[in-house]
């Protein structure tokens, strides 16, 4: 028998993927208002999804509709743009850039080998005071207050090595730019 996802639990679900979702959408489709839409709906259809059968990797599932509801709105946005007659060149081709990027974004990648061996590796150059902090934060969710009152040090300097984690995972990154937003920022 499969597992459902229990019905109590959309909060949890809403909690863990809405901030790095909206981020994710937002870098692609540059409208505050849309990438909350669009969010908000990936993560209804995911937990509706959820309701009726187990999925193996809700991440990548989760990036997959974020994508094609971004794709559908691009798209539409393209076509709609074109018909303006005063829409300049290079913004046309701006959107057509960020329409082919997306395209081209495959989940499955997204928790690859390659982008494990580059988090591991940047985790690696941290400090270890930074490295546990960062954990703390973005793996076991922990609130700065929460990690500055276990490690008995201030909320400042968990934001400091919160920041300087962050800094250096964007520029190992780089490439990976949008993916970043939906694996550490929220």
């Amino acid at each position: 028998m499969k597992k459902i996802f229990p019905s109590d639990r959309f909060a949890e679900l809403y909690s863990a993927y809405y901030k790095k979702s909206f981020l994710f959408t937002k870098s692609y489709v540059h409208d505050k208002y849309v990438a909350e839409d669009i969010a908000s709906e990936a993560l209804m259809k995911l937990y509706e999804k959820l309701q009726k059968e187990e999925i193996e990797s809700i991440p990548a599932y989760l990036l997959t509709l974020l994508k094609n509801q971004s794709l559908d709105y691009l798209r539409k946005k393209a076509v709609r743009d074109k018909a303006h007659a005063d829409y300049s060149t290079a913004d046309y081709e701006e959107l057509n850039y960020r329409i082919s990027t997306l395209q081209e974004c495959d989940p499955s990648l997204i928790f690859s080998k390659e982008i494990q061996s580059i988090i591991d590796a940047t985790l690696a150059q941290l400090s270890p005071q930074t490295r546990k902090i960062f954990i703390l934060s973005r793996y076991e969710n922990y609130s700065n207050k929460e990690i500055a009152a276990e490690l008995n040090i201030s909320v400042k300097s968990v934001e400091y090595h919160i920041t300087k984690a962050l800094n250096l995972f964007r520029e190992n990154l780089k490439d990976y730019l949008p993916l970043f937003y939906f694996l550490f920022l929220f």
